[in-house]
């Protein structure tokens, strides 16, 4: 067997000035917000739509908010609340506020509906939440019984009543009234009280956040993270593209997801940049907020790049001053690599990571990336690849799950000890993660991705869980039998398609559109199937369960 990570943790390839193990600073990600705004409290921290938010505003506004949860919402130590708001300076302030009120961050999707929010409330026990005025309405069914205080923002507060931009309809819906019930608080009032937090208590090794992922059960699970943690994949990357305070970053992978959340919004924060924020992706406004702010660091999902470079509005000059490129969830498109790098100079630096190590536990070295390729383990992270049965590691280039132990890895799964006894396992008396991805080193430690061991589909970079979909879709009544399975999207790189097996007292009136247009408002539109296909039934297993194994090889062309 070839000497692996147990023996030589670093890859051969490691950058010659980097050291293995990260140097931290003290603290948590509040301290280091406080530090930016003490050193440099006029420095722009965040752009969005024309408006610019110094460092100093904002450490102002977040203790403000942290002072409204306690004072108002009687939030205490560890207790849990969640974020449902679209990327804005408020997202960054809420998320800063329920830190700086020792208590525990709960990112929720936007798009997400009622039911699937009324579930996190319940597994989580979260009893406040923070959201946009475009949710209200999907809230409202929760409150005074799941919930019990709902702060609703309104972007539009946040930019200037002349700006050139054009704003989404988040941004310039008219703000409907709030509900006049108890628990219903407008931000801006909450900000206007002013009002002061305790002393911060909680400490590097307390629970911070407990992000969402899913499984194959269908029920999603949250992941704990620790401050420390968190701190330390922001920093990682920090360092790792060589970022500081003269960086302009931008803010448009989703913020509630682990890839914005540290590749951007905090990895922005512990290197004193300025965060531009795009509330919705617009393809078309991006070559103006490049030009107009100069932006340094872009991190995108490889669906972004592809649709601004097509876009009758890019222009070449926009990336004048672009020095970083990265992104992961999917893989660069062989063509538009080549592209970026023969016309811009630009490598695409990708990069992989999951919920589960609150994002990278690999990157690509900036001075000798990889196409397609996941990248090198990062500082203190110790990444094999093993055989899923035997459990033992295997030799370079050959495929098997790959499996990570670091710093950066999950507490456990939030009330779920069954699901950490099938996450860990011990190799040479370190806890690792098994990540469910197949995939091999090669000799020189770089890690490719091949398959999946577990079952999920990838758009444009979101998880979806065919379990978690397939359980709401049998709410449907003309539904009799259904499979997910994950369809080839030449811009999603995946979609969503579902085989239906249709009641029989449904068959003369249901049509395929019909179940899209039902799906779309019964969960998120990014796991709602995009295709439907009717099918007399379902292939089975000798147990006699449905072979979404066959299935999906089938849609892929694979030889099962």
């Amino acid at each position: 067997m070839t000497a692996g990570p147990a023996a030589f943790p670093r890859s051969p390839a490691w950058p010659a000035d980097e050291p293995w193990h990260l140097p931290m600073p003290e603290g948590t990600l509040y301290d280091a917000l406080a530090r930016a705004a003490d050193d440099r409290p006029s420095h722009p921290a965040t752009l969005f739509y024309g408006a610019s938010l110094s460092y100093a505003e904002l450490r102002a506004r977040v203790d403000a908010m942290a002072g409204f949860l306690q004072g108002t919402c009687g939030v205490k130590r560890g207790d849990r609340v969640m974020i449902a708001l679209q990327n804005s300076p408020q997202y960054v302030i809420a998320y800063y506020a329920v830190m700086r009120a020792d208590a525990v961050i709960v990112p929720v999707n936007p798009m997400n509906k009622t039911a699937e929010i009324a579930y996190l409330a319940a597994d989580s026990g979260a009893r406040v939440a923070i959201i946009g005025s475009e949710l209200g309405d999907v809230l409202a069914p929760l409150v005074g019984d799941a919930i019990a205080n709902v702060i609703v923002a309104q972007y539009r507060d946040e930019v200037p009543a002349a700006t050139p931009y054009t704003l989404p309809s988040c941004v310039t819906d008219a703000p409907s009234e709030l509900p006049s019930s108890p628990g219903w608080h407008a931000w801006s009032a909450a900000i206007a009280q002013g009002l002061r937090p305790g002393a911060m208590q909680a400490g590097p090794g307390d629970l911070m956040i407990l992000p969402y992922t899913s499984g194959t059960t269908g029920k999603p699970k949250a992941c704990m993270h620790s401050h420390c943690g968190a701190l330390f994949t922001a920093v990682l990357q920090a360092r790792w593209y060589g970022l500081d305070g003269s960086d302009v970053m931008t803010g448009f992978m989703p913020l509630f997801h682990v890839a914005g959340m540290q590749g951007s919004m905090n990895a922005a924060i512990v290197s004193g940049a300025t965060l531009l924020l795009m509330a919705r992706w617009d393809k078309d406004l991006l070559p103006d907020l490049f030009e107009t702010y100069g932006v340094t660091f872009w991190n995108a999902a490889p669906t972004m790049i592809v649709d601004v470079l097509a876009s009758a509005r890019f222009r070449e000059k926009c990336f004048a001053r672009l020095k970083v490129l990265t992104g992961g969830g999917a893989a660069m498109p062989t063509a538009v690599a080549e592209r970026l790098k023969q016309r811009f100079g630009l490598d695409f630096v990708e990069g992989y990571g999951m919920t589960e190590t609150m994002s990278p536990t690999h990157l690509n070295p900036m001075a000798a990336p990889k196409r397609q390729c996941l990248g090198i383990a990062v500082q203190e992270t110790d990444a094999r690849v093993i055989d899923p049965e035997r459990l033992v590691e295997l030799d370079d280039n050959v495929v098997g799950e790959i499996v990570v132990h670091g710093p950066q890895l999950l507490q456990g799964y939030w009330n779920r000890p069954q699901a950490d006894a099938e996450a860990f396992i011990a190799l040479d008396g370190k806890r690792f993660l098994r990540t469910g991805d197949l995939g091999y080193r090669d000799a020189e430690g770089y890690f490719f991705a091949v398959d999946r061991l577990k079952r999920m589909i990838n758009v444009s970079g979101f998880k979806v869980w065919p379990a978690e979909v397939e359980a709401a879709m049998y709410k449907n009544r003309a539904i009799r039998e259904c499979c997910i399975v994950s369809a080839p999207d030449d811009y999603r790189g995946e979609t969503v398609k579902a085989l239906v097996v249709l009641d029989d007292a449904a068959r003369a009136t249901t049509s395929a559109a019909d179940i899209v247009s039902w799906a779309r408002g019964a969960m998120a539109s990014y796991k709602a199937p995009r295709a439907v296909v009717f099918v007399d039934s379902l292939p089975r297993t000798a147990s006699n369960k449905i072979n979404w194994r066959l299935l999906q090889d089938a849609e892929w062309g694979r030889t099962a």
